[in-house]
């Protein structure tokens, strides 16, 4: 999962101190973090978590959700994980979500992820509906999204609703990125209807 919390402008970085906070108090407190790193509007932050297995995901995702909050008061800072926090053009916030299973992860694994990414497709307005709150304001298919009531999919492609990896197309397996969750979506909804649609229906 890719959370983006709230960026940078030419010449400076407004949170920096909060975010590297954040980042010790996850690791300080057993969070599975991955990284962070400013986006686009001013104040907008992302941080990664994972790779985690399962349930894992939403455990450590809602752990640094409340950690960041926690961080934020010792600065005064109110944190937003509204989808478009502020109107403008620039990026709302997400919640990418990266996905494999060991068969995708394995020689051939190509074949199964575009499988996955056609089993999405047929669902596409029931995903929607778990995604988040408020997310028709970012999915408007402009600054890398596609729009909230069209799926598609491609490599490389940021403003598709799944991304696959370039290096998943030469390696010939790996994972893809679902790019339609909200900022504040509920990781555990997102996480089971994704692996619902792949491997149960």
């Amino acid at each position: 999962y890719k959370r983006q919390v709230s960026t940078q402008s030419t010449g400076c970085n407004f949170g920096r101190e909060i975010v590297e906070h954040h980042y010790r108090a996850c690791l300080h407190a057993g969070v599975k973090i991955a990284g962070s790193n400013a986006e686009v509007m001013p104040g907008q932050w992302e941080f990664q978590v994972g790779p985690c297995e399962g349930i894992q995901m939403g455990d450590d995702l809602w752990m640094a959700r409340y950690l960041l909050l926690r961080v934020a008061e010792l600065y005064n800072v109110v944190i937003s994980f509204h989808p478009k926090p502020v109107t403008g053009d620039w990026n709302g916030a997400g919640c990418h979500t990266n996905y494999s299973t060991k068969v995708m992860r394995e020689k051939g694994g190509f074949e199964e992820i575009v499988k996955a990414i056609e089993k999405l497709s047929r669902v596409h307005q029931e995903h929607i509906d778990v995604y988040g709150k408020d997310n028709h304001k970012r999915l408007t298919g402009h600054h890398e999204t596609a729009p909230i009531t069209h799926f598609s999919w491609g490599v490389a492609n940021r403003g598709a609703s799944v991304r696959v990896p370039r290096q998943t197309e030469k390696d010939g397996r790996g994972y893809f990125e679902d790019r339609r969750p909200a900022s504040n979506a509920d990781p555990y909804l997102v996480t089971a209807k994704i692996v619902k649609t792949t491997l149960l229906d």
